[in-house]
């Protein structure tokens, strides 16, 4: 099977890379799929299982580590997994296509040491943690207590982004969609 490139986006929650991912996967031109990660919590709002997330039993998921059928895997929150499953990449692949991520900066990194060469690791840096824990209550998906947990790990992750390729300072929304895309045609050429 022809391998395509992997195009991973990792950076702390509310730092806007779901929303610069959805803006490359609808450029064409980039031949680009979505990697649909694996994960043990239940869905959230209008969720849906095959295309937000492979909703999981925790039981389940623990059969998966053991069976080795995930490319990365983590556990973010107690009891809360998330992972990136080979069958996903290798459908992607069969496809023709680049695979495209949106995951934790974890798995980001596993992900890059794994396949140095097709990878394009990239972090999403926020203005500010301020700016970061005003975008996560403006979701209104999260209680006090989980933004707060949100927050303090965002800390930890974004001592990360010099271990990514590129990082991409998400002050000017147009202006990081813009700068993901020149860099992942870039790549992907």
């Amino acid at each position: 099977m022809k391998k395509g490139k992997l195009i991973v986006f990792s950076a702390p929650s509310g730092s806007g890379k779901t929303t610069i991912v959805r803006h490359l996967l609808a450029q064409k031109d980039l031949n680009l799929e979505f990697s649909i990660s694996a994960t043990s919590r239940s869905p959230r709002g209008e969720e849906i299982n095959g295309k937000d997330y492979y909703f999981i039993s925790l039981e389940d998921f623990k059969q998966h580590i053991k069976s080795e059928d995930f490319l990365e895997w983590e556990e973010v929150y107690r009891d809360n997994f998330y992972g990136t499953l080979k069958s996903e990449v290798e459908r992607i692949w069969a496809e023709g296509k680049n695979v495209i991520f949106d995951i934790d900066v974890a798995g980001g990194l596993r992900i890059k040491k794994k396949f140095p060469e097709e990878t394009l690791a990239v972090f999403v840096k926020p203005p500010s943690i301020d700016e970061l824990k005003i975008r996560l209550k403006k979701r209104s998906t999260e209680t006090e207590d989980k933004i707060n947990m949100r927050i303090a790990k965002a800390s930890v992750e974004l001592a990360t982004a010099p271990q990514f390729d590129v990082i991409i300072k998400n002050y000017d929304l147009d202006t990081a969609k813009e700068e993901a895309y020149q860099l992942v045609k870039k790549f992907t050429e």
